[in-house]
C-alpha cells in the first residue's frame, strides 16, 4: 500500500460550508473539532488536475455565459463508455440532469403516476425512497438475501412480492450496488432484466459506482444486457469517480425512441438545462488524464479497503461487508447483540465518527453502519482505532 500525495494529503474541509464536515456535529452530535466524518458520499481528495484545469480556465476568462455546442461534450461521454465499459453510447441518447437524485425524481414524474409503486432493492441508496414518496408514489421494498458474508438476489420471493401489491409500474437498480459494494454478475442482470420483463416494469439502472470497481471485478452496463432496451434507462455520471459532486451533474441515456422522447418533453415542459461548469467538468474528467487519476484513486482506496476491514474485522461481533466497488464500507454489528442505539452511541460518541445509519437504507439495514473511506489513509486509520478502543471491552 504505497503512499500517494495527490490522496494522503490532508485538507481541512471545516468551514468551507462542506456538509459532510460542517453538519456532523448538528447531525450527529459529533464534534466538528476533533470528530471524523464518515457519512456523506463524497471524497476528501481534490479533483485530478484536468478538470481543476478546465474550471480555472472558464475563470481566468472571466464571463460565465450559457454553454454552447455540447457536441465533444457528449463525445467525451461516448469515448469513456466505450473505452472503460465496452459500451457504445447514441450521443443523440445523452440527456443532462442536475445530478442522478434529480434524474431518478425525472425519471419517477415521466413514467409513472401518484400512487404507482416503485421497486428497491434494499438496503440501497436512502435518496430513492425519499424522492418516490416526495413524488407520491409507493416504495415497495424487495430485501436482498445476506448470509453474513455477501448480497445475493431472490426473484422467486420478489415476484410474489409484485405480485402481492399489483401496482409496481418502475424498478430502481443500484448497479453496482450502494451500500453493500455487490458487482452485479452477467447472470444477475439478466436476471434483473427478466424481472423487469415479467412484471411490465421501466427499469431505471443507476450505474454512478461503475467507475469504482476493485481489482478482480468486472462491471456489466445493463445497456449490454439483452432484451431490455425497451423499458431501459440507465444514469451514469463523472460526480462519484471524480470527486465534483458539487457541480450536480449527471447523465440520463435514453436508447429507445418512445422512451427518449417521453423523457426529451419532460424536460422540456420544465425548461431544464444544465450546468456549464458541469458540463466543462465532465468532459475533462473522461479525458486520458483523468483516466491515469483514476486508476491511481481505486488502487490508493483499494489499500484503504484492506486497513478498514482487517481493522474492524478484528472487533469480535463486528463485520465490514467486503467491497467488490465504491468507497462505501458497510459494516453489520449484529454480532454484538448490542440494540442499534448502542453500537451507534459507541460509533458517535466514543470513536467520535460520523456514519449513515443502517435503517435509512430500508429493509435489512437495521444492524448497520455506513463508512466512508474516501479519505486520507490517515483518517481511516485513526478511525479503525477509535472503533477498536470504543468496543475495547468485546476484545
Amino acid at each position: 500500500m504505497n503512499a500517494d500525495p495527490r490522496f494522503d494529503h490532508l485538507i481541512d474541509r471545516r468551514g468551507t460550508d462542506c456538509v459532510k464536515w460542517d453538519m456532523m456535529e448538528k447531525l450527529y452530535g459529533v464534534p466538528a473539532d476533533e470528530g471524523i466524518a464518515m457519512w456523506v458520499a463524497d471524497m476528501d481528495f481534490q479533483p485530478p488536475q484536468v478538470v481543476l484545469d478546465a474550471v480555472r480556465k472558464q475563470l481566468d476568462h472571466g464571463i460565465i455565459g450559457y454553454y454552447g455546442d455540447d457536441s465533444d461534450y457528449r463525445a467525451a461521454i461516448c469515448w469513456w463508455m466505450k473505452e472503460r465499459h465496452g459500451w457504445t453510447v447514441d450521443p443523440a441518447s445523452i440527456f443532462t440532469a442536475h445530478g442522478l437524485v434529480n434524474g431518478t425524481a425525472l425519471c419517477i414524474d415521466t413514467w409513472s403516476e401518484k400512487g404507482d409503486g416503485i421497486v428497491l432493492f434494499t438496503p440501497v441508496y436512502h435518496a430513492f425512497a425519499r424522492v418516490i414518496k416526495a413524488n407520491d408514489r409507493r416504495v415497495i421494498e424487495c430485501e436482498l438475501p445476506f448470509d453474513g458474508k455477501s448480497y445475493s438476489v431472490d426473484f422467486d420471493a420478489w415476484d410474489k412480492v409484485i405480485e402481492a401489491d399489483g401496482g409496481a409500474k418502475m424498478m430502481i437498480l443500484c448497479s453496482p450496488h450502494n451500500p453493500n459494494g455487490r458487482v452485479w454478475s452477467r447472470d444477475e442482470l439478466e436476471g434483473f432484466a427478466a424481472f423487469a420483463r415479467r412484471h411490465d416494469l421501466i427499469l431505471v439502472s443507476d450505474e454512478i459506482h461503475h467507475d469504482l470497481v476493485f481489482p478482480g471485478n468486472t462491471h456489466v452496463p445493463m445497456a449490454l444486457i439483452d432484451g431490455v432496451a425497451d423499458r431501459l434507462v440507465m444514469m451514469t455520471a463523472t460526480t462519484k469517480a471524480f470527486n465534483i459532486a458539487g457541480c450536480h451533474s449527471g447523465n440520463v441515456i435514453v436508447d429507445d425512441d418512445k422512451l427518449r422522447a417521453a423523457f426529451a418533453k419532460k424536460m422540456s415542459g420544465l425548461g431544464l438545462s444544465p450546468n456549464s461548469f458541469g458540463l466543462f467538468m465532465a468532459k475533462a474528467a473522461y479525458s486520458p488524464e483523468g483516466a491515469q487519476w483514476l486508476d491511481g484513486l481505486i488502487e490508493y482506496l483499494d489499500g484503504n479497503r484492506k486497513i478498514f476491514d482487517e481493522g474492524i474485522n478484528a472487533i469480535p461481533g463486528l463485520k465490514s461487508v467486503p467491497l467488490q466497488s465504491t468507497y462505501l464500507s458497510w459494516v453489520d454489528f449484529s454480532g454484538t447483540g448490542m440494540t442499534r442505539e448502542e453500537f451507534t452511541r459507541r460509533t458517535e460518541q466514543g470513536a467520535r465518527i460520523a456514519a449513515n445509519h443502517g435503517p435509512t437504507f430500508g429493509k435489512g439495514g437495521e444492524n448497520f453502519l455506513r463508512f466512508n473511506i474516501a479519505t486520507p489513509r490517515a483518517n481511516v486509520v485513526a478511525a479503525v482505532e477509535r472503533m477498536q478502543k470504543a468496543f475495547g471491552d468485546l476484545q
